[in-house]
């Protein structure tokens, strides 16, 4: 491998997988996504995610070995970023705060907490350093954007960060134009929807999709809140019942039975209305956001980019075309390259491009 190369392995675990790959610059060199079942699955139930440490860093590295690598032909290692105190955009070297933190798991449990921990365990036992790249809890928004309309309240900072940022200067790479110099508009259409605006490389708005914007297919979205307190006081539903309700069994799944997307478009083009309805309404409410963060950059943008896993569906991109086209050019970047995504963060760390974050628990914008 030429000097100028750089081999970086990054993991995403997720709750039901972990995928990992091995990067040559920018080019996948191996890809592997092992998903794990409902018995593997079911001995951590109701455990810090934590806990699942041993077993998926055994699945990965069985895995990592058998591809023929070794740590010692590494460069660098990529978690992906978990539930942390918000956060300026970047790519933070894991240490000790941060595994502290993860452990402490303030800001909830998530299977992205696992992230840094398996890079850790993997980069130290080679002297490597560990990084994580733009985690859940960035937030670059202005003050103006934080109020929630209570003083007791802070609208929460949790987006697509990861994902978003790296569609929104993939845009700019393709253009030829600094990311700085381009006002975006990026849909996340995933198992949560989260529309961001992007000015001046900075994602200065956008929705919370586990608790804001628009329902998905296990997600509620924005709800009536008068509604919701009246079933939290109800004495019908214990809390985890209301955020199983709200968080998991909600969106596609609440209306219709089912999460898969596929299933409800073939019922749809079966005749079924109310699938039909339910379909639209959410690419509704898609338009709905996506015309609120245009309201953000004041009507100013370059261009509306559709991303995550929903965008592979040709039938959700054209009926939410309608409601959006006006605004700007819309380009469709299906799926949710997230291990490309870490490892380009850390690539730009290893190429001096911009400087490694060390992580102290507290926001530094």
């Amino acid at each position: 491998m030429p000097a100028a190369d750089f081999k970086v392995l990054a993991i995403n675990p997720g709750s039901t997988s972990t995928k990992f790959a091995v990067y040559v610059n920018e080019k996948p060199e191996f890809v592997k996504n092992i998903r794990h079942g409902e018995e593997e699955m079911g001995q951590f139930r109701g455990r810090p995610v934590l806990e699942q440490k041993d077993f998926r860093l055994s699945v990965v590295e069985r895995e990592f070995h058998e591809a023929g690598y070794k740590l010692e032909q590494l460069s660098a290692v990529a978690g992906r970023g978990g539930l942390l105190p918000r956060l300026v955009s970047g790519t933070y070297r894991v240490n000790a705060k941060m595994l502290a933190d993860l452990r402490e798991a303030e800001q909830g449990q998530h299977a992205s907490n696992l992230g840094a921990v398996l890079a850790h365990a993997m980069a130290s036992r080679v002297a490597l350093e560990a990084y994580i790249v733009d985690p859940v809890s960035v937030d670059e928004r202005p003050d103006r954007a934080r109020l929630s309309g209570s003083a007791l309240i802070q609208r929460p900072s949790l987006s697509h960060a990861l994902n978003t940022k790296a569609i929104a200067r993939r845009y700019a790479r393709e253009r030829g134009t600094p990311y700085k110099d381009l006002r975006l508009i990026v849909a996340h259409l995933g198992s949560g929807v989260c529309v961001t605006a992007h000015e001046g490389g900075k994602a200065v708005e956008y929705n919370d999709s586990r608790e804001e914007g628009p329902f998905a297919n296990e997600r509620a979205g924005t709800l009536p809140s008068g509604a919701v307190i009246k079933m939290c006081f109800s004495g019908k539903f214990t809390q985890d019942e209301v955020e199983n309700i709200l968080f998991r069994e909600a969106g596609l799944y609440s209306y219709l039975g089912t999460k898969d997307l596929v299933k409800i478009e073939e019922r749809i083009d079966a005749g079924d209305a109310k699938a039909k309805l339910v379909f639209e309404t959410m690419a509704y409410q898609i338009g709905q956001q996506t015309g609120a963060m245009a309201a953000v950059l004041q009507g100013r943008v370059d261009a509306v980019l559709l991303t995550g896993g929903m965008a592979h569906s040709t039938k959700l991109i054209a009926e939410v075309r309608p409601y959006v086209e006006w605004i700007a050019p819309i380009l469709v970047y299906p799926g949710e390259d997230e291990l490309l995504a870490m490892a380009e963060g850390v690539l730009r760390v290893l190429r001096r491009e911009e400087a490694a974050i060390e992580y102290v628990g507290e926001y530094l914008g």
